[in-house]
């Protein structure tokens, strides 16, 4: 046995749940395996069963209601150590992480990054309110005083073809009927109509990107410019992370918030996410709820455009929970979370009322903000991408190095050198 196994956590048992709709977690498991450890999984869903290729996997058939039980077993009788996920609000992992917790297991949780494009989540519980990264600006000034500011230069390219064809594979294949007749999805809409929502926002995006920035160009000048970051009202970033049912209710809520408190001159810009599935008329809302308020020629919809230029433009951001919140914070711009968010910390973001957020709203505390980028740079997020090599293995590579160092949270630098 090497000198230093006793720095790694040689022999652990990974139980993989569901993750991106990609090759990112086989070639996590086939890693894991090479290092030693046991690796298992649960495939709850054709899609699941369709992407996972290393063995040692098991079929749920059962129903919802039987999974507490059937997950609480399961980890007793692999002795499971660690559980990898995306999605810890889907019903399935919820019951999971509770059974974990009650023993002691280790959850990992994973998802596109805080930052953007190339960087990927890879933290201990969950994202936003589950995380574990400190909230205490003394905590966050303390954790970062060694480690060197992130490097945001782009090194990896993702593949948006590759990963709209493997999600569709997913989706569709998992539609078919008998093979796990009582799974219950965490989608809101049918995935055709998602698809198609989604293509047909893709075949408008240039007409939407040319409207933007003629809105853009006409506002210049004339008075303060804020902007709600719309987010997509199917993410778990909006049904979990924050009271609203609803993306009305956000955009009512915001839009009355402005008429009431903003300066005169000031004008709202909305923008919609780029993917969003358009299963709502979004420019029709805005506008509706505008005029209910009374500021229609001062509230404005962006079905599309540059977000860096708007940001560039702009002298606040509001948000749910959006990582365009973060964007801001990197942008130093006043930024308003109305959700629970990883940056949502006093010094980082607007913490009085949105009624004063118009007129007091402030940029970040410099120092602040440059601990809180280095803390999450290094101890929440391994750089790589999903869909596309090299990023890809990039990703799987550091991940691996993480889960076998036990490094999760942990600052890392530089990814540890393989251990074979």
């Amino acid at each position: 046995m090497p000198a230093d196994a006793a720095n790694t956590r040689q022999g652990r048992q990974f139980l993989f749940l569901q993750g991106p709709v990609s090759f990112f977690f086989p070639l996590l498991g086939k890693r894991l395996r090479a290092l030693g450890h046991g690796v298992h999984r649960i495939n709850l869903c054709l899609g699941d069963k369709l992407f996972w290729r290393v063995g040692g996997a098991v079929d749920y058939r059962g129903r919802p209601e039987e999974w507490p039980a059937f997950i609480a077993d399961f980890l007793d009788e692999r002795g499971i150590t660690d559980i990898i996920l995306l999605g810890e609000q889907r019903f399935y992992h919820r019951e999971a992480i509770a059974a974990a917790r009650a023993r002691g297991i280790a959850v990992v949780a994973t998802d596109f990054g805080y930052f953007r494009p190339d960087w990927i989540v890879f933290e201990a519980e969950g994202m936003n309110r589950e995380s574990r990264f400190p909230r205490d600006p003394a905590a966050i000034l303390a954790l970062a005083e060694t480690l060197p500011p992130p490097d945001f230069g782009g090194r990896y390219k993702d593949s948006f073809r590759n990963q709209a064809a493997l999600d569709v594979a997913y989706h569709l294949v998992s539609l078919l009927p008998g093979f796990f007749p009582h799974y219950r999805g965490h989608q809101i809409y049918h995935p055709a109509q998602v698809y198609l929502g989604t293509l047909l926002r893709i075949i408008l995006r240039r007409q939407a990107n040319r409207r933007a920035d003629a809105i853009m160009a006409r506002l210049q000048g004339r008075g303060p410019l804020f902007l709600m970051a719309m987010q997509m009202e199917t993410d778990f970033s909006v049904r979990a992370y924050s009271s609203y049912t609803s993306l009305d209710a956000a955009i009512e809520e915001v839009t009355q918030s402005f008429a009431a408190h903003a300066p005169p001159d000031a004008q709202l810009l909305f923008k919609v996410h780029p993917l969003d599935p358009a299963m709502k008329n979004w420019r029709r809302r805005v506008r509706r709820i505008a005029k209910r308020a009374g500021v229609s020629d001062r509230v404005h919809y962006l079905g599309g455009g540059n977000l860096g230029a708007i940001t560039e433009n702009v002298q606040g951001v509001v948000t749910i929970n959006s990582t365009v919140g973060l964007r801001a914070i990197l942008d130093h711009l006043p930024t308003h979370a109305l959700g629970h968010a990883i940056y949502r910390i006093q010094g980082l973001t607007h913490e009085g009322p949105l009624d004063r957020f118009w007129t007091e709203g402030r940029p970040p505390d410099p120092v602040l903000r440059e601990a809180f980028l280095r803390g999450i740079a290094h101890c929440l997020h391994i750089r790589g991408v999903y869909y596309a090599r090299p990023g890809l293995d990039v990703a799987v590579e550091q991940a691996a190095q993480r889960l076998h160092h036990g490094l999760i949270n942990e600052p890392v630098i530089e990814p540890p050198s393989p251990f074979v």
